[in-house]
């Protein structure tokens, strides 16, 4: 008996991204493939691996898809990713790609010509086997991992010479709120991560047995996929995005501060945003904001869905927004923390400076400050924090103007340098706030910190630049009870600083706790967290019965703000419809037990069974289980070789290559350099073209129209073959 059942062809679904747009974005990929299929000299690219002595191989060249439909509080995204392979050999190509930190992965389908192979949910090393098995095989396989919460891998086996084959990812999300303000994220590039070295020596027991040194990242060669050199490649890996709004109100302004978009009003509480550029090189993640229309502004409430019997329930209520009295303000110890490492080079150090100088001038006299910052290594500008006098506070700021940005990113010791409370009894309190992009790999030994040194200090991470490690940050600042704010922009920084300070000086709302008048109510997360200014309290429920059991049933809400008692019940009954709550809520219950597992509140067995039990249910990609789809039929014949591919990423817009990899031009690094950690690709390394695909480029020069053209005329007849193809099999 095999170890995997095949999955049967079936016809392509219509919302298999074989969109108009699509179609016209994979005819761009394989006309500039064509283009620059002559042999020529290199200008940076990747050569592909395979037996010895054979000769390179071009690498395979990918086009993105976005498709994201967002129905009030929750967002069902289609990701499809076309790997084409422009060589006359078999290829296996391998990509890094990144999606939202709480996105619940549910979904993948792999397309080769007219066949649709949909892909189970397996435990990790079951998928491998079984992917390798195919592989091997010579069938057409993929398989989808998560390496991080935030970064996933897709492996495609088997792609034919000149052939173009399509994956496509699922996966449902929420939309964050503050204030009156929508956020929909889409990352759309892996930043580099700085992945700090075992320690040098090996350590000791207590008992005197010299232990092997652990290594703080074990898993670094898989989120370290090789970079482009902007200034010797052009950006490659094309993406598309398309979002189809219905905000379940009137909508107001709808904005970008990424990318330059197109909003098509389709009624009254519904919009279509597309890039204005049509395709744009995946360099930066995608933000995009909408707001109700003046004096529209939607009363929060009660969603539920109905899975297998059981109810589940989205909540997102508003607790009462208080102004901080000057008056009675609390006397704060505020430490700024800036990542001045290699990675943050050009405007996200510009972006950072001006975000902590901008909290320097909201101090009082009242308050205490201290300033610290770090690469490889880290200086505090004073040993604990003073007062915050205009002198003080004018030293600081010379402090931060000398900043310059260089070296590794180790961020452990400054982190809990910042978390140190010399004065715990003096009644204070306590606000860290930490800017950076977050780009290290060691996630895991910084939220155990976190959880160690926290105690009454409250942690705000400020994520800086055009791609932020969206998992580290928003973890850090739940585990800190803090919040997180971004800052993409210079232009950001007034309204996204402003926000976050009066955060700061506002009251918070704190021992909140949601009481169901039905017993067996699992709610994660399970303690409800603090908030602060603009913040509603979101959470989700799974109860033990189906939706006509809760007529009578509600849930309230308590807790404490402004030194007074808050409450407020919802009746169950007038929860309305959603979509892929059920997923929402395992995802949520996942991320609390991963947490649970790093903090050592859980077992790492118990941690597994419960995270390998939820996933399998749910039907999610996580760390215990990928995605693997596998077509019956083997096509690369016995004996004929397979050759791999790591598909390169771009460097994140703004980022200095020589900065962040430690490098010159030549690809040799400095002997003394910590941060040269990362393999980067060169000229010369490859010796093949990657497709000139960056913004718009060719798109922008006559080519628009005429693809799009061809992709209605493509997406027509692939329509009538597949459908004339199931009625002939019928």
């Amino acid at each position: 008996m095999p170890f995997f059942a095949p999955r049967p062809a079936v016809e392509p679904p219509r919302n298999a991204a074989l969109s108009p747009l699509f179609l016209a974005l994979l005819a761009l990929l394989i006309m500039l493939a064509s283009a620059h299929a002559a042999p020529g000299p290199a200008r940076g690219g990747l050569m592909l691996r395979g037996p010895a002595g054979a000769a390179p191989a071009e690498a395979v060249q990918l086009a993105t898809d976005i498709s994201v439909d967002v129905s009030g509080p929750t967002a069902r995204a289609t990701v499809t990713q076309a790997f084409r392979n422009t060589t006359a050999d078999w290829v296996e190509g391998t990509y890094v790609y990144p999606l939202p930190e709480d996105a619940a992965v549910d979904g993948m389908k792999l397309v080769v010509g007219n066949r649709v192979i949909v892909a189970d949910i397996r435990e990790r090393a079951a998928a491998k086997r079984a992917y390798e098995a195919a592989k091997a095989a010579g069938q057409s396989a993929a398989l989808t991992a998560q390496e991080r919460p935030n970064i996933f891998t897709n492996a495609v086996a088997n792609i034919g010479p000149g052939e173009t084959v399509v994956v496509q990812i699922t996966y449902q999300q929420t939309i964050p709120v503050s204030g009156e303000t929508r956020t929909l994220r889409l990352p759309l590039v892996v930043a580099p991560r700085y992945t700090p070295a075992p320690a040098a020596v090996d350590a000791v027991s207590l008992d005197g047995v010299a232990e092997a040194a652990r290594d703080p990242v074990p898993d670094r060669a898989r989120i370290s996929p090789p970079v482009l050199d902007p200034a010797l490649s052009p950006p490659t890996n094309p993406v598309a995005v398309t979002v189809r709004l219905q905000a379940g109100f009137a909508v107001g302004a709808v904005r970008s501060a990424t990318h330059a978009i197109r909003v098509t009003e389709t009624g009254p509480e519904a919009r279509t945003v597309t890039l204005a550029d049509g395709v744009v090189p995946a360099d930066r993640d995608l933000e995009l904001t909408w707001e109700p229309a003046p004096s529209r502004v939607p009363g929060l409430g009660l969603f539920r869905e109905t899975v297998a019997g059981r109810t589940y329930l989205l909540a997102a209520v508003n607790p009462p927004a208080l102004e901080a009295d000057a008056a009675t303000r609390p006397a704060r110890d505020v430490t700024f923390v800036i990542d001045n490492s290699g990675s943050m080079s050009g405007a996200s150090m510009r972006q950072a400076k001006a975000g902590l100088l901008a909290g320097l001038a909201r101090l009082t006299p009242q308050d205490r400050f201290n300033v610290i910052r770090f690469d490889d290594t880290w200086d505090a500008l004073h040993p604990e924090p003073v007062p915050a006098t205009r002198a003080a506070l004018a030293e600081a700021e010379r402090f931060v103007a000398a900043l310059e940005a260089r070296g590794g990113t180790e961020m452990l010791a400054p982190l809990k340098a910042a978390l140190a409370d010399p004065h715990p009894e003096d009644g204070r309190v306590r606000q860290v706030v930490f800017l950076t992009d977050g780009a290290v790999g060691d996630e895991e030994r910084i939220f155990a910190a976190i959880h160690a040194n926290l105690g009454r200090t409250r942690l705000f991470m400020v994520g800086i630049g055009s791609a932020p490690n969206g998992h580290l940050m928003r973890h850090a600042a739940e585990i800190g009870r803090g919040s997180f704010t971004e800052i993409r922009d210079l232009a950001l920084v007034g309204e996204r600083t402003r926000a976050l300070y009066e955060k700061l000086e506002s009251p918070a709302v704190t021992d909140l706790t949601a009481t169901f008048s039905v017993p067996g109510v699992a709610v994660t997360p399970g303690a409800l967290p603090d908030l602060y200014r603009g913040e509603p309290l979101v959470f989700a429920a799974q109860l033990p019965e189906a939706a006509e059991g809760i007529a009578h049933r509600t849930v309230t809400v308590s807790g404490r703000v402004g030194g007074r008692t808050w409450t407020r019940t919802l009746p169950l009954a007038a929860a309305g419809t959603g979509a892929g709550i059920s997923k929402v809520w395992a995802r949520s219950r996942i991320g609390e037990t991963e947490t649970a597992r790093i903090t050592g509140r859980l077992g790492a067995e118990a941690a597994d069974a419960t995270i390998l039990a939820l996933a399998l249910e749910h039907g999610l990609t996580t760390r215990l289980t990928s995605l693997v789809a596998i077509d019956a039929t083997p096509r690369r014949a016995p004996g004929t070789p397979l050759v791999a591919a790591d598909l390169p990423l771009n460097l994140p817009a703004g980022w200095d290559f020589a900065k962040v990899f430690g490098t010159d031009r030549s690809g040799e690094a400095p002997a003394d350099d910590k941060a040269a950690r990362i393999v980067p690709i060169h000229a010369g390394e490859a010796g093949v073209d990657l497709p000139q695909t960056g913004a718009g480029i060719l798109a922008q020069l006559g080519l628009g129209l005429l693809l799009a053209l061809l992709g209605l005329l493509l997406g027509a007849g692939l329509q009538r073959r597949g459908v004339r193809r199931i009625g002939d099999a019928r």
